[in-house]
C-alpha cells in the first residue's frame, strides 16, 4: 500500500486531505481513491477506499520501525483487501521516539475522523494491528471510544512494554555475566544509538564464541530461555526433534545472532526514550524460579548436565548480581501507555506464529490471563499458525482471521468461526496453505507476577 514520504507528510495542511486521481485497472474496475493528510500531532496518514466500499474501515497500525504512515500489512494484503471492498487508513504516528504507545491511539482515531471526513462514517470500524501496532489494537479494544467495533491483533506484543524489556534483559544478564564476568557491559540507559549498538556488538561477539564450547552452548541456551526464545529457527522449513538437544540449542542460537540483539538494543534505547529512562529491572529477581517456570528448563538442564557445569551455582550468580533497578517515572509511564488491562469493550481475536523469535508465543499466556482476570474472556479468542518467524502470515490467513471475527461481529457468537480448522478451510479457500493448529502458548518466563518477579523494582 501506499506509504507518504516524510518530506511530502511534512508539507501536507494539518487535517486536510488530498486526494489522487481514480485510475481504472486492466480489467475496467476503477482504482481504489487514496486519501492522506497530516494531523496536529505532525502524524501523517493514507487511506484507499475502493469503488465498492462495503462499508467496513480497517483501522490499520502499523509496528516498530520508521515513522511512516501505513494501512495494511503489505501490499499483496492490501489488495485483496481493497478487492474485498474494505477501506484500509492508518497514520505514521507521532512521538519523541519510535516507542509510540502514548500518541499512537489517539492518532490512529485522528487518521479515522480524518477519512470519515472525506467519506462519511463507516457502518463498521475493525482495529487491526501488527507487532507493536498489536499492542495499539488491544489498546484500541480497551477503550474503543464507541470508534471501534472489533480487534485483529497479529504477532502483538500483547504482554506490554515492561514485560518485553525485562525479559530481554533477563538473557541480556545471562550472557554478560557468564559469558562476560567482571566486564561491566551496559545494559540499560544507553545515551546514544553507538552505545546500543557497542552492547550489542558486545553479547554477539561473546555469544558467536561462546557457541564453539559444550559449555558456551548451555549458557547460551539459559540465556535464550529467560528471553522466551523459540527452538525453532525462522530459516528451517520444521522444528527440530523434541528430543534433538543439540538441534534445538542451534536454532535458538542463530535467532539470537541473527539480528536480534542489535534489535533488542534499539528497541530498549527507543522505549528509554519515550519513557524518560529505564523502565526496566532485575534487582530482586530470582533465576532459579524464572528458570522453573521456562518452558525450555529441561534443555537446559540436559545441555548443563552435557558440559559438566553446575546449574545451581549460575543461577546463584545471576540472582546475586542482579542489580538493575527501573527509574520509577519511567515505569510508570510505560504502565500507563504500554500495558493492556485485559478489560475489553468488543470482540478480540489475537493470531500468533507459533515460533515467534520477537514477539513469543508466550505473550498470548500473559494476555489471556490479564483478559480473564478482568473477566473479558468471553470476548476473545486466539489463533496460532505452525510456524516459525515474526508476523509470517500468508495474506490468506490474516483474511481468514478478520471473516473470524466478522462472524462474531455479525451474530454475537463466535461458534467454531476461530478454530483451526474453520480457519483453514477460510483460508485454502483464498490459497492460502492450512497452517493454523491447536496450540497452547507457555507462560511468559519472566513476566510481571511470574514466580520470580513477583514485584516491581
Amino acid at each position: 500500500m501506499k506509504k507518504l514520504k516524510s518530506g511530502i507528510a511534512a508539507a501536507a495542511v494539518a487535517l486536510t486531505c488530498v486526494t489522487g486521481t481514480t485510475l481504472a485497472k486492466a480489467d475496467g474496475e476503477p482504482e481504489p481513491r487514496s486519501h492522506s493528510g497530516t494531523l496536529p500531532s505532525g502524524a501523517s496518514w493514507i487511506a484507499d477506499v475502493p469503488r465498492r466500499w462495503n462499508g467496513t474501515v480497517i483501522l490499520y497500525s502499523h509496528g516498530y520501525g520508521e515513522l511512516v504512515a501505513q494501512n495494511a500489512p503489505d501490499d499483496e494484503t492490501g489488495a485483496r483487501l481493497l478487492d474485498e471492498g474494505y477501506a484500509l487508513v492508518g497514520s505514521s504516528y507521532s512521538g519523541p521516539s519510535r516507542w509510540v504507545l502514548e500518541h499512537a491511539v489517539d492518532d490512529q482515531f485522528g487518521s479515522l475522523a480524518a477519512l470519515e471526513d472525506e467519506i462519511g462514517p463507516p457502518r463498521r470500524t475493525i482495529a487491526w494491528g501488527v507487532s507493536m501496532g498489536g499492542l495499539v489494537s488491544a489498546l484500541e479494544a480497551q477503550e474503543p471510544r464507541g470508534r471501534v467495533d472489533g480487534a485483529l491483533t497479529t504477532c502483538g506484543i500483547v504482554a506490554g512494554a515492561l514485560n518485553l524489556n525485562n525479559v530481554q534483559l533477563d538473557g541480556e544478564h545471562a550472557l554478560a555475566r557468564l559469558l562476560l564476568p567482571g566486564q561491566g557491559v551496559r545494559l540499560v540507559g544507553h545515551e546514544t544509538p553507538e552505545q546500543a549498538e557497542a552492547t550489542a556488538r558486545t553479547l554477539r561477539t561473546a555469544t558467536a564464541e561462546a557457541q564453539k564450547t559444550p559449555q558456551g552452548r548451555a549458557r547460551i541456551a539459559l540465556a535464550a530461555a529467560l528471553m522466551n526464545l523459540p527452538v525453532w529457527s525462522p530459516d528451517e522449513a520444521a522444528p527440530p526433534a523434541p528430543g534433538d538437544h543439540t538441534a534445538r540449542q542451534e536454532q535458538q542460537y542463530r535467532i539470537l545472532v541473527d539480528g536480534r540483539f542489535a534489535q533488542f538494543a534499539d528497541g530498549r534505547r527507543q522505549t528509554e526514550l519515550a519513557a524518560g529512562g529505564n523502565g526496566s529491572f532485575n534487582a530482586g529477581v530470582d533465576y532459579r524460579a524464572l528458570l522453573n517456570g521456562s518452558v525450555h528448563a529441561d534443555l537446559v538442564r540436559h545441555l548443563y548436565r552435557r558440559a559438566g557445569l553446575d546449574l545451581a551455582e549460575d543461577l546463584a550468580a545471576l540472582t546475586r548480581d542482579a542489580r538493575v533497578r527501573a527509574h520509577p517515572r519511567a515505569a510508570r509511564h510505560l504502565a500507563r501507555t504500554s500495558m493492556a488491562t485485559g478489560r475489553l469493550a468488543v470482540p478480540v481475536l489475537n493470531l500468533h506464529t507459533t515460533a515467534d523469535p520477537i514477539a513469543p508465543v508466550e505473550n498470548q499466556n500473559w494476555y489471556a490471563r490479564k483478559v480473564a482476570e478482568a473477566g473479558s474472556t468471553r470476548l476473545l479468542r486466539q489463533a496460532y499458525v505452525r510456524g516459525g518467524g515474526h508476523c509470517a502470515f500468508e495474506p490468506a490467513e490474516t483474511i481468514a482471521a478478520l471473516h473470524a471475527l466478522e462472524h462474531r461481529l455479525d451474530t454475537g457468537r463466535w461458534d467454531d468461526a476461530a478454530s483451526p480448522s474453520r480457519l483453514n478451510t477460510a483460508a485454502a479457500a483464498r490459497g492460502g496453505t492450512p497452517r493454523y493448529t491447536r496450540f497452547t502458548a507457555p507462560r511468559l518466563t519472566g513476566a510481571l507476577g511470574e514466580p520470580g518477579r513477583t514485584r516491581d523494582r
